[in-house]
């Protein structure tokens, strides 16, 4: 990728990586990378392979996932644009993915491969300590969410998930603000199955807490939709109140 094609693109709101940089010296980081396409529900990074690369997210939407025993996926972080993954990759002992990433939209990547930004680290140390300030947010993620496993229902997990996501690629839509995600994802990301998914945001809409519409959902009063969420909502038609109930 060129230093043209970087300053010609539509820059992410917010690049941690290049945070303190000169923009001069932020052109250069950017203008040394190599872009790249992926299609949606392609694979990015392979767990377990060698972290040989580091990767921006420029556009598009992408998430980790962990593959466990028995073939059963597990959804982790979602990646924004502007966030980096392959992160091992400035470290100069070698390393394997932790993790996998994948694109959830069609999605355009930076790519530095090891020695580039290693170098560019050498010369920019600035970029060593964003990227350890970047480390020390995954590990509080982690934290939060090893937590709501632990003690949350499925149903605040899913609240928070749905809330966190209207927070961070919501749409201004009316007075609420509009999540493009499926059940299925918002299912993977709280960890429970999408029959229960479909029936507490079923629940929701019902409630009037969200709208659902062209596979979207609004969030119609986001400031007091964690207080909603909890309330028990009634049985829909065909359910006994039993079967509506964590």
């Amino acid at each position: 990728m060129t230093l043209w094609e970087v300053r010609a693109s539509e820059l992410p709101q917010t690049i941690e990586l290049v945070r303190g940089l000169k923009p001069h010296e932020r052109d250069m980081v950017l203008g040394s990378s190599r872009r790249r396409r992926f299609r949606a529900k392609s694979v990015m990074t392979y767990q377990g392979e060698p972290a040989d690369y580091l990767l921006l997210l420029w556009n598009g939407r992408a998430r980790y996932f962990y593959e466990a025993p028995h073939a059963k996926k597990l959804i982790l972080k979602w990646i924004l644009p502007g966030d980096i993954f392959g992160g091992a990759a400035l470290v100069s002992e070698p390393s394997k993915y932790l993790v996998s990433t994948e694109a959830v939209r069609d999605s355009i990547v930076l790519e530095w491969d090891g020695p580039t930004i290693r170098r560019l680290a050498r010369q920019f140390p600035q970029l060593l300590e964003n990227s350890q300030l970047i480390n020390m947010e995954y590990v509080a993620w982690y934290v939060a969410a090893h937590a709501a496993l632990s003690f949350q229902s499925a149903r605040k997990r899913l609240a928070s998930v749905l809330f966190g996501l209207a927070k961070t690629i919501g749409q201004k839509a009316g007075t609420g603000i509009e999540v493009d995600v499926t059940n299925e994802e918002l299912s993977e990301s709280a960890n429970i199955t999408p029959f229960t998914a479909s029936r507490l945001i079923s629940g929701w809409q019902r409630s009037g807490s969200i709208r659902k519409h062209r596979g979207k959902i609004v969030l119609l009063s986001p400031d007091t939709f964690l207080s909603w969420s909890d309330r028990k909502f009634p049985a829909g038609p065909g359910r006994t109140k039993k079967q509506t109930m964590l």
